[in-house]
């Protein structure tokens, strides 16, 4: 027998690859959603329990009008005065954020190993109604950060890219207990890119076992649910928290089906087309206790690159 023909032989005879991995279990990731993103924002508030949907906000009118009196060297009569409070006070409402899930039976029954299809199926459902919640606390138009910033507490930057110059501003703005930047990624680069040209590297600090930039001590936390619109975003800068008159988050405890705080997963019966529904809604709101909580830098541009020339002795 020719040479060739024998190992042509011999090679039909072995066992290949493709036919052992007939007999074999693969290992399955679970489903993976590239929409899914940290979700910063929501992690770094406080955020506080409503009653009934709805939370008063209620504020001290005319504090520069309460009158005081120092130390007197001899008897003086004391002055009267009182703290008055805005008799017509804002109240948030709960905002929604729900869907309706349908999953045929056949599919919850026949496909479930070795990962529950509904369960899968609920996850991403939540994963994707919070990624829509904190896209509503920065960008919608009635409670929104954005929405809510005063006019007085907005600055523009110098020059056009995000500068130390422009962060150290917004400082100014929200000086009492300021708790961390917000930004886009690609103004967290451009801000980044300000700081090398002039020599002033940002530092890093971990939080959650993640690293970020600061400036000043302050994290700049990023979000891509800050808006970008024809080369420019915005950045923030928050003061958070009750006990610092600053921002929190609004959420409704107690729900049925809750299945975190806010949010809530129930089961909606089985249709005679036999798919079965399950209702997930979310339930939340934002509100800003005091003006100087929070500020807004606009007109952040975020594609512009230095030149770095090499110039060599």
């Amino acid at each position: 027998m020719p040479r060739a023909a024998a190992t042509d032989a011999s090679a039909n005879l072995a066992l290949t690859d493709a036919a052992a991995r007939q007999l074999t279990n693969v290992t399955k990731s679970t489903a993976q959603l590239d929409t899914i993103t940290p979700r910063w924002l929501t992690q770094m508030l406080q955020w506080v329990p409503v009653e009934a949907g709805s939370y008063r906000l209620n504020r001290v009118k005319d504090p520069a009008s309460l009158a005081s009196a120092g130390p007197a060297g001899g008897q003086s009569e004391l002055p009267t005065t009182h703290v008055g409070y805005y008799e017509t006070p804002r109240e948030y409402f709960l905002d929604t954020v729900a869907t309706i899930l349908d999953i045929p039976t056949r599919i919850s029954d026949l496909y479930s190993s070795p990962f529950d299809q509904v369960a899968e199926q609920v996850r991403l459902t939540i994963e994707t109604v919070k990624e829509r919640q904190e896209s509503e606390l920065i960008n919608n138009a009635d409670y929104g950060l954005l929405a809510s910033t005063e006019v007085d507490q907005r600055i523009s930057t110098l020059a056009g890219p995000p500068t130390p110059d422009d962060f150290d501003q917004l400082i100014t703005k929200v000086w009492k207990e300021p708790a961390f930047f917000l930004a886009h990624p690609l103004a967290i680069a451009a801000f980044g890119r300000e700081c090398t040209v002039r020599g002033v590297p940002p530092a890093t600090v971990s939080i959650h076992g993640s690293q970020f930039l600061t400036w000043r001590g302050l994290p700049i936390v990023p979000s891509d649910k800050v808006p970008v619109r024809r080369g420019r975003s915005k950045v923030l800068l928050l003061r958070v928290g009750e006990r610092r008159q600053g921002v929190i988050g609004l959420y409704q405890p107690g729900l049925t089906g809750e299945h975190s705080p806010g949010l809530s997963v129930r089961y909606m019966g089985i249709g005679r087309d036999a798919v079965a529904s399950y209702l997930v809604s979310l339930y939340c709101s934002l509100a800003v206790l005091t003006p100087d909580a929070l500020a807004v830098l606009d007109d952040v541009e975020i594609g512009k690159f230095h030149d770095y020339s090499p110039n060599y002795r």
